[in-house]
C-alpha cells in the first residue's frame, strides 16, 4: 500500500508513474486527498473535545470541593454532552479512515523509474540471454511423451484422484523433484538464507500483508468455512512471520527461505499453454525473501538476480532475464525481473522466476518497520524471488537433456538423485 503522507506530496509524480500500468489512478488518488483532509479535520475536533472533557472534569472535582454543588452539576451536563459528542466524531473518523484503507487498496504501487511503460508481455524488455539452444541428431519429444514413456509423472492419475493440473510423481519423476528442492535450499543456505517450514494456508490479514488480497483476478482458493486461503507462493507466510514486528535498529538485513507447495486457480487458463507442467494449479516452489534497510534494497536485488542466475548456470540451462514493463509487472511489485529457460520440444521460453522488489508497498500493509538513528520508526523494504519454481525447470531438464539412449541428469543433481541418467 502507497504512503498516505507520500501520496499528499508526491500526487503528480505518482498518478504520472502509474500511467506506466496503463492505470489511471486521478480520481482514486484525488478521493484519497480529499478524504484524508476530511479526517485530518474530524481528528482534530475529536482531540478538542477530548482536551474540553477533560479540562471540564478537572473542574468538576473542583467546583464539588468548594460546595459549588449547581455548577458542577451543570459541569456535569456539559459532559454529557461533549461524550454524545466525542463518539459521533469517533464513528466519523473510523469511518472516514475504512473509506481511505478501501481506496488505498486499489492503488498498485509505482513501478522504478528503470521499469518502461507497456501493455503486456510484449513490451518486457530482454535484459540478458546465457547459453544456446540444445542441438538434436535424434527425434526430440516434448516432457509430458517424455514423462509418460520413462514412468515419471501421471496426468491422467492426477485427474482421476483431483483433477487437471495436479499431477502425481513417480519413481524416479519423485526423486527428481526432491532432488531439485533440496538443492535450491542448500544453495540457499550456503548464500546466508535460513529455512523455515510455514503452513500452506493463511489467514485473510496475511493475505492483505503481501497484496494477494484483494484478490481481484480470483486465483487463490479460498477456504470459505475457515475464512483461511491456500498459499499462492511461499512469499505469503514468509513474509508475514514479519507483520506488525518494529526491528530495534537500522542494522539489518533479513534473509529467508523455505520450500512449499503452492496452490493457483489460475483462471482463464487454457490451449496449448497449459499442457504437461507448463501451468499447474498445484506445484512445488522454493522462495527467497529478504526484508531490508531501504538504503541496501538495490544491492539485495541485484544479490538476488545473481543467486537465481547461478542455480541456472549449475543446472546447465540456456536462459534469458526479463525487466517486466509497467503493464506486466504485479500489482505489489516496483520492479521485477522474470527468467525464463528455453524449451527444446516445445521450442519456446518457458518462465521459471520472479524476482521483485517491492519498496515499501508491502511493509505499509505489514506495519513491518525499524527504528532508524533518531529512534523514529521507518517502514522496512521487502523483496522477494523463485528459487527456483519446480515445474517449468524439470520440463527444461526433461527436454533439452534427452538422448536416443535416455534422460541425462545434470550433475550437480546426481548426489541428490542418486542416478545420472533416466
Amino acid at each position: 500500500m502507497l504512503e498516505i503522507q507520500r501520496i499528499r506530496q508526491e500526487k503528480e509524480q505518482i498518478i504520472e508513474g502509474l500511467k506506466k500500468r496503463h492505470f489511471d489512478a486521478t480520481k482514486i488518488i484525488d478521493e484519497v486527498i480529499s478524504a484524508d483532509a476530511a479526517w485530518r479535520q474530524k481528528k482534530t475536533e475529536l482531540e478538542n473535545v477530548a482536551a474540553q472533557m477533560n479540562s471540564i472534569s478537572k473542574e468538576i472535582g473542583i467546583l464539588f470541593r468548594e460546595g459549588k454543588t449547581d455548577e458542577a452539576n451543570a459541569a456535569k451536563a456539559k459532559t454529557g454532552e461533549l461524550k454524545e459528542q466525542e463518539n459521533k466524531l469517533k464513528n466519523e473518523v473510523d469511518a472516514l479512515e475504512n473509506d481511505i484503507t478501501e481506496l488505498m487498496y486499489q492503488l498498485p504501487n509505482v513501478p522504478n523509474e528503470l521499469v518502461k511503460a507497456g501493455k503486456s508481455e510484449e513490451d518486457n524488455e530482454i535484459i540478458e540471454e546465457v547459453g544456446t539452444k540444445p542441438v538434436f541428431n535424434h527425434e526430440v519429444f516434448p516432457h509430458w511423451e517424455l514423462a509418460e514413456k520413462h514412468d515419471l509423472i501421471d496426468f491422467e492419475l492426477g485427474v482421476k484422484v483431483t483433477g487437471a493440473g495436479f499431477p502425481i510423481y513417480k519413481g524416479k519423476g519423485a526423486k527428481l523433484q526432491r532432488a531439485l528442492i533440496s538443492f535450491f535450499l542448500d544453495e540457499a543456505e550456503k548464500a546466508g538464507y535460513q529455512e523455515h517450514m510455514p503452513p500452506l494456508v493463511v489467514n485473510e490479514a496475511s493475505g492483505f500483508g503481501t497484496g494477494q488480497l484483494p484478490d481481484k483476478e480470483g486465483q487463490m482458493y479460498h477456504i470459505g468455512e475457515d475464512d483461511l486461503y491456500l498459499i499462492p507462493t511461499a512469499e505469503v507466510p514468509l513474509t508475514n512471520i514479519y507483520r506488525d514486528v518494529i526491528l530495534p535498529d537500522d542494522n539489518f538485513s533479513i534473509k529467508i527461505t523455505g520450500y512449499t507447495p503452492c496452490f493457483r486457480r489460475e483462471a482463464g487458463s487454457y490451449g496449448k499453454d497449459v499442457r504437461g507442467l507448463n501451468r499447474l494449479h498445484q506445484f512445488d516452489k522454493v522462495e527467497i525473501v529478504r526484508i531490508e534497510h531501504p538504503d541496501n534494497t538495490a544491492d539485495a536485488l541485484q544479490e538476488m538476480l545473481d543467486h537465481v542466475k547461478g542455480l541456472l548456470d549449475k543446472l546447465g540451462l540456456q536462459y534469458r532475464v526479463l525487466r517486466l514493463c509497467g503493464g506486466d509487472t504485479g500489482f505489489a511489485a516496483a520492479m521485477t525481473y522474470d527468467f525464463e529457460v528455453y524449451s527444446a520440444a516445445q521450442e519456446k521460453w518457458l518462465e521459471v522466476s520472479s524476482v521483485s522488489r517491492f519498496d515499501a508497498f508491502q511493509a505499509n500493509r505489514l506495519k513491518l518497520r525499524f527504528k532508524n538513528a533518531d529512534k523514529k520508526s521507518q517502514l522496512c523494504h521487502t523483496l522477494n524471488g523463485s528459487a527456483l519454481a519446480l515445474p517449468r525447470i524439470v520440463a527444461a531438464l526433461l527436454e533439452n537433456n534427452q538422448t536416443a539412449d535416455g534422460i541425462m541428469i545434470p550433475e550437480v543433481l546426481q548426489s541428490y538423485t542418486g542416478f545420472d541418467r533416466i
